[in-house]
């Protein structure tokens, strides 16, 4: 079952509901989920002051003059972080020429909309890993022109010529040049000095992270899904110039010499790692390497590959073979305990369906809670913003969700999100659950 396709009413239903400025909100909460106790306890008071919690009291309390928001049947959880999102797409069989006919206006319309379901579907927060669509997406959520989660945008991927972020592939020669060789302005590089440049590009940008494809991808128009496009010289240049805005580095990696590369050269994160075996997992650990498995995606190009004609026919193959692989890798770098991450790759796979990801999980080893821990606390380390969400505590982000039943018990319950708070500001509350 997907989660609803909410209607533009429910933002209007979340306005009303939202308190006056400057009044606190008190949740009642029937159960409270802990990511580091690994507990679902009973009733709880969240005390929300502005966008900040303030207090978290065990029982159901009412400071004087706090406005109340009656979760009781509910278990309240940290907002949901999905580290791996595209927000200015969704897959679609037409998706290959729309960008020659197209206007970006186009995009950034459906955008909005994209931004919305994946707030509504729990996600307080992603980030955005690639397109210069979520730079302005992310400024209009925080300016409270539009609805949608904290959104933490790469922009432009960086990418070496003819790599998986390329942009000029697929393009005939005569188009290719006419609109000039891409450099890295538009994140493609050869060599370290012109990795450099990109980096300090994106920062120029106003890019919050950065993301290299560090191998040859599944729905790129090339015949390799899994080759190295990146020197290891190339990637420690990048992670170097990195380090000086504070930026995390991921790593689109599929291939696994590419992935070794990534993890020598210094990357926080590596998304999809399809091909990765027990000698990288012990690599990863002792780096401190996190990895972001994205089953979503992989299990959605897999299925979409069987139709004829969703996928270009250069495509296809690498959709049918290397999709269907990942939930295999998780289980196999769970058990060896490598350091697990929540990312669904949406937009690959649809916007809304994020929470999906657990379910998958779930299947491929993991305990619910620890599949719960990857998109709350665990994904807040890896972004080095422990300190500001993914835990319900006192002085944190007041990203706040609420599900009916328990999802520590039973994953399925991801699927019932039925209240949504952002920065304190409440964003869904579809009331209590029909009998």
């Amino acid at each position: 079952m997907k989660p609803a396709r909410t209607a533009l009413p429910l933002a209007l239903l979340a306005l009303a509901l939202s308190p006056a400025v400057g009044a606190a909100t008190v949740l009642h909460c029937g159960a409270l989920f802990d990511p580091d106790e690994g507990t679902r306890a009973g009733p709880h008071t969240v005390v929300v002051d502005g966008d900040r919690i303030t207090a978290v009291e065990r029982g159901h309390s009412r400071p004087d003059g706090a406005d109340v928001v009656d979760l009781a049947g509910l278990t309240c959880s940290p907002g949901w972080i999905d580290l791996h999102v595209h927000l200015g797409t969704e897959s679609g069989p037409g998706r290959y020429v729309e960008g020659f006919r197209l206007e970006p206006e186009h995009f950034a319309f459906r955008s909005v909309n994209y931004a919305r379901r994946t707030l509504e579907a729990g996600f307080t927060t992603v980030r955005d890993m690639g397109g210069e669509l979520a730079l302005p997406l992310r400024d209009a959520i925080n300016e409270g022109t539009l609805p949608g989660p904290h959104v933490i945008a790469a922009g432009r991927s960086i990418a070496t010529t003819g790599g998986h972020a390329d942009p000029s592939n697929g393009m005939n020669r005569r188009i290719r040049t006419a609109l000039g060789t891409p450099g890295p302005t538009e994140g493609v590089v050869n060599g370290p000095d012109e990795a450099r440049q990109a980096v300090r590009q994106r920062y120029q940008d106003g890019s919050d992270t950065i993301k290299i494809t560090a191998t040859g991808g599944v729905l790129s128009y090339a015949r390799s899904g899994d080759g190295p496009q990146f020197t290891v010289e190339e990637i420690e240049a990048i992670v170097a110039t990195a380090r000086d805005y504070g930026y995390v580095v991921a790593a689109h990696a599929h291939g696994r010499e590419g992935i070794r590369r990534a993890i020598v050269g210094g990357v926080d994160t590596i998304e999809h790692g399809t091909y990765m075996d027990d000698e990288l997992f012990a690599l990863m650990r002792r780096h401190g390497t996190w990895y972001v498995p994205t089953i979503s995606a992989g299990r959605f190009v897999q299925e979409k590959s069987r139709i004829d004609g969703y996928y270009p026919e250069i495509v296809r193959p690498k959709a049918a073979t290397i999709g269907g692989l990942i939930q295999d890798t998780l289980g196999r770098a769970h058990r060896a305990g490598v350091k697990i991450a929540f990312g669904t790759d949406a937009g690959v796979s649809y916007h809304g369906d994020n929470a999906e990801e657990f379910v998958f999980m779930v299947e491929a080893g993991m305990t619910p809670l620890q599949a719960l821990r990857a998109a709350t606390a665990s994904a807040a380390e890896a972004l080095r913003m422990q300190e500001e969400i993914g835990r319900i505590r006192p002085g944190l982000r007041a990203d706040v969700i609420a599900i009916h039943g328990d999802p520590v018990a039973d994953i399925q319950a991801v699927r019932e999100v039925r209240f949504v708070m952002k920065s304190g500001r409440v964003e869904r509350h579809d009331g209590p659950p029909e009998a």
